[in-house]
């Protein structure tokens, strides 16, 4: 199979007989093999009747039906883990994303031999204030934390080999960052391609301001885990080693000045640098103890679902 096409929705019914008309005619006009793997991430609407509708007249149109909302990682792991096609095209629902895009990302792949393509929507049509400038601001902190040259990590339509799908653990609310992962993962070869954005034909946007919030402390926890995730040790102990060495610093001053250099002084619990000793070497301690919790989960961590499957169509 050349293509697999994985769309996650959360209340889309409008768009998705226009979508995948779209799609269809794309793939049969280029002559691709493919399916089109609906994820409804618990929507409340009719999406899941129309995904049925769909996958009934056309078994290249597979099904799977969240219990309830848990979210767009949840939804592209679950659809990466069902996937058959060489190459993965992920995009959204609301038609913002243009399935003629489809053709060219696919000889990225398969000719120019990129692992992994991400599109660019170097024009849009949202709102600057609430959309295009917080964008840019987190598109530039994505960039300088992460390593990755891409201008628009939040693009939903991109391109990916097999392999690498099959080889990233999209969770929580990574999959703004499935760039990151794929290249801490070894797949470096990533490449970007500027899309067509088209304004937003039915409904409403299903993400807020707060997105931006929950990105940044995403970064912040992609950060710390692609360079300490397999070793927290090494960061928590070298914090504790710094802490307690600058308490204990200050306790061998304070033992040695009440010793013999001024014993006649003021009471050690008198002075303000028995506190920060003993405060730097109480948190000098904690850290080494988070570093070894952080080493006993590491290595007795088991996975476990994080989604619950309600329903799926078209899918062996």
């Amino acid at each position: 199979m050349n293509i697999s096409v994985v769309i996650p929705l959360l209340n889309e019914q409008e768009s998705l007989t226009e979508l995948y008309d779209w799609i269809a005619n794309v793939m049969q006009s280029n002559h691709f093999s493919y399916e089109i793997i609906f994820i409804d991430d618990g929507s409340t609407d009719n999406s899941w009747k129309t995904i049925t509708q769909l996958s009934s007249k056309d078994t290249n149109v597979r099904g799977i039906r969240f219990l309830r909302n848990f979210g767009k990682s949840q939804a592209l792991h679950a659809g990466f883990a069902k996937a058959q096609g060489d190459v993965v095209i992920t995009m959204d629902a609301d038609l913002q994303d243009n399935p003629d895009e489809i053709p060219e990302l696919y000889q990225m792949i398969t000719s120019e031999g990129f692992d992994l393509v991400s599109g660019w929507k170097k024009k849009r049509y949202d709102s600057v204030i609430t959309k295009n400038l917080p964008s840019k601001l987190f598109n530039w902190a994505a960039r300088k934390t992460s390593g990755v040259k891409l201008n628009d990590f939040n693009c939903g339509l991109k391109a990916y080999k097999i392999n690498v799908v099959k080889n990233i653990d999209v969770h929580g609310e990574m999959h703004r960052y499935i760039p990151v992962l794929s290249k801490n993962a070894g797949f470096s070869n990533i490449g970007e391609k500027v899309v067509q954005h088209q304004a937003r034909k039915y409904g409403d946007t299903k993400f807020g301001i707060d997105r931006f919030i929950h990105g940044f402390l995403d970064l912040i926890t992609i950060w710390f885990l692609s360079r300490f995730g397999r070793r927290p040790m090494h960061l928590f102990g070298a914090l504790g080693f710094i802490m307690f060495a600058i308490g204990f610093s200050f306790a061998a001053y304070l033992g040695v000045d009440k010793l013999y250099l001024n014993p006649t002084g003021r009471l050690i619990t008198q002075r303000p640098q028995f506190y920060i000793a003993l405060s730097t070497m109480i948190i000098g301690t904690q850290f080494f103890v988070a570093g070894f919790l952080g080493e006993i989960i590491l290595r007795n961590r088991q996975d476990k679902k994080r989604y619950l499957v309600k329903d799926e169509l078209n899918l062996s």
